[in-house]
């Protein structure tokens, strides 16, 4: 077992940690709590894990030393409501990380990929659906799964993957590491930081203002809108411009024939380099 630290607002929340040195797979250590009835709640967290997974099943590389965490809540909310937590995880994490690292929520004029009329935008940016990108890299990935209970109700796990001290090789996308913008941060410091942030946010959703709200904040830090993007998706390749997030949490493109397309699933690919590999 390994000590990683719960912030005092989450324990107050009722929040638990359960910590390790490595592990197969932290969600699946979650669908285990929820299988045997725990009540939520609950973080596994690692440093290591040698069976994670992401999107479309596909495998999550998790090098010694980077943040494997999952949460494992069960939330009193309608089921239309529950894919909002995507969104709330990546809002969570994005504010855990300014504060980490304040030196990436400031604002430049890197990439063409911002949107934004001055050319500005933070280096740290949230990339539909379930991303988070520095200086244009991915440094987070978020994965969001439902499970049904044996007493009722519903489990939704959130599983996120953090690049701490190292990033993946041979992807088809620019990735990078927490370590390259600071070589002193941990993977403890970064999971106490997204526990608390992660009660923050979770309350706001929780608290009568919604998905609503959290995707509000969610397009203030969003990544590419307004450039050029091509969304892989059943049936084919869609090409265009990237206009906004709907209330629902879809991907708003506008085709070249005017029309605007909401997108639910996908692979995003950004900018001059909205090509498939």
């Amino acid at each position: 077992m390994v000590a990683f630290p719960l912030p005092p607002r989450a324990a107050a929340a009722g929040y638990r940690v359960i910590g390790f040195d490595s592990v197969g797979s932290t969600n699946a250590l979650a669908i285990d709590a929820a299988k045997a009835g725990d009540g939520g709640k609950v973080w596994f967290a690692a440093l290591q894990q040698t069976e994670g997974r992401g999107r479309r099943g596909r495998a999550w590389e998790s090098p010694y030393g980077n943040l494997a965490a999952s949460l494992m809540i069960v939330p009193d909310a309608p089921a239309s409501a529950l894919p909002g937590l995507g969104f709330v995880a990546g809002v969570a994490f994005d504010a855990a990380l300014a504060r980490l690292l304040p030196d990436l929520a400031l604002r430049s004029g890197i990439d063409g990929a911002d949107g934004t009329s001055d050319g500005q935008r933070a280096r740290i940016a949230l990339k539909w659906p379930n991303d988070l990108l520095a200086d244009g890299a991915k440094i987070a990935g978020i994965l969001l799964e439902a499970f049904p209970r044996p007493a009722g109700g519903t489990a939704i796990i959130i599983g996120i993957g953090v690049n701490v001290v190292a990033a993946p090789e041979g992807l088809p996308y620019p990735a990078s590491a927490l370590s390259a913008f600071n070589p002193a941060i941990d993977a403890a410091t970064v999971f106490e930081a997204l526990a608390e942030s992660w009660v923050e946010w979770y309350e706001i959703w929780n608290g009568g203002q919604g998905t609503p709200r959290v995707i509000e904040r969610w397009r203030e830090n969003a990544a590419g809108v307004g450039a050029e993007v091509a969304v892989q998706r059943p049936g084919g390749v869609l090409r265009g411009i990237f206009e906004t997030i709907d209330d629902a949490g879809h991907l708003i493109v506008r085709d070249d024939e005017g029309h605007r397309i909401a997108i639910t699933a996908g692979d995003v690919h950004f900018g001059t380099t909205a090509t498939l590999r």
